[in-house]
């Protein structure tokens, strides 16, 4: 067995987006890297990236999250290899877009198994050894779609609210055994410019443009680092998520008419047609891994952030008619 690194990360996912942007920041932390996805060879470029970058130690383990004695031995290699696991950071998942009626059961279902059960997978690997070893912190990646649902993208919201519910489940489990150096933490990004949007797959016959406003994988991946030194039990990656997270749970009958409307104009385009397609969901998507998807450019963030302010003064506006009708009682 090699001598153990100071720290050691598990990331799913890694192959592109936000997972490879969490394999650079940690690898610049000094992190040992264990990166699983299911295409080795985009595991490979990001392993040489890292390791040229900053000399990390990287373990490639190419891993189907919905095999649960997959991610078991996935668990097992990399306590074999580095001796221990300080962070697991779920962030493997795939989407569809379109009409509830529209998805074929096979994408539908294979959405939940990768995003709920990759999750559910991964957290019994990681909690078995951390709770073995006294100490760890797992990450699961949710979605603001996850507090704030939209339409179109069902299987999504479904699996990332699940997520979000995970979390909370796990982190009651461990304080009732008394494992209070070992946490549970749920993320949850706004629009992040990734692969994600390219990726998907799509039956909605429309092409899908990205939500303003676009936060980069970057940000998500530094908000993930802080958490594995804090722990907390949810962050949002981005001041719109958080302020949309917060509405949500305060009007969430208005921010659901906010957002169908938002959704139906801005994110399925009216101009530009999609042939439907399964994307990446039932197997890995043939174009190359990346971190970026080009959505995060001045102009095209200059432009979703008008946008987004526009939507956002419109859930204040709502905030303070509701506000302002309770203040004023019945007629």
């Amino acid at each position: 067995m090699a001598a153990e690194p100071d720290q050691v990360v598990v990331i799913t996912g890694a192959s592109s987006g936000v997972g490879r942007a969490c394999a650079r920041e940690f690898a610049g932390r000094g992190y040992a890297l264990v990166l699983a996805a299911r295409r080795a060879e985009a595991l490979e470029e990001c392993a040489d990236d890292v390791r040229g970058r900053h000399g990390a130690p990287v373990l490639v383990a190419p891993t189907e999250v919905t095999d649960a004695k997959a991610v078991d031995d996935l668990a097992r290699h990399a306590v074999a290899c580095f001796g221990r696991i300080d962070v697991w950071i779920n962030s493997a998942a795939v989407a569809a877009f379109g009409p509830l009626e529209d998805v074929p059961h096979d994408v539908f279902r294979h959405v939940l198994d990768v995003n709920v059960l990759g999750c559910v997978n991964g957290a019994r690997a990681a909690l078995r050894v951390m709770r073995e070893q006294g100490h760890g912190t797992v990450v699961n990646v949710s979605s603001v779609v996850g507090a704030a649902v939209v339409p179109y993208n069902t299987p999504y919201v479904l699996s990332k609210a699940a997520v979000r519910a995970l979390g909370g489940s796990l982190r009651q489990e461990l304080r009732l055994a008394g494992q209070c150096d070992v946490h549970v933490c749920t993320v949850l990004p706004a629009t992040m410019d990734t692969p994600f949007f390219r990726d998907a797959a799509n039956y909605s016959g429309r092409a899908v443009t990205p939500m303003a406003p676009v936060y980069t994988a970057q940000r998500a991946a530094k908000t993930i680092a802080r958490l594995a030194r804090h722990p907390r039990r949810e962050a949002y990656v981005g001041p719109a998520g958080r302020v949309l997270g917060i509405q949500a749970k305060l009007m969430p009958g208005f921010v659901e008419r906010v957002m169908a409307h938002q959704m139906d104009r801005s994110h399925l385009s009216h101009t530009r047609t999609a042939p439907p397609t399964d994307g990446n969901v039932l197997r890995p998507s043939p174009e190359p891994a990346a971190e970026t998807g080009g959505w995060h450019g001045r102009r095209r963030t200059a432009v979703r952030r008008a946008g987004a302010a526009t939507v956002a003064s419109a859930l204040a506006a709502g905030v303070y008619a509701r506000w302002s009708a309770r203040r004023r009682g019945p007629a």
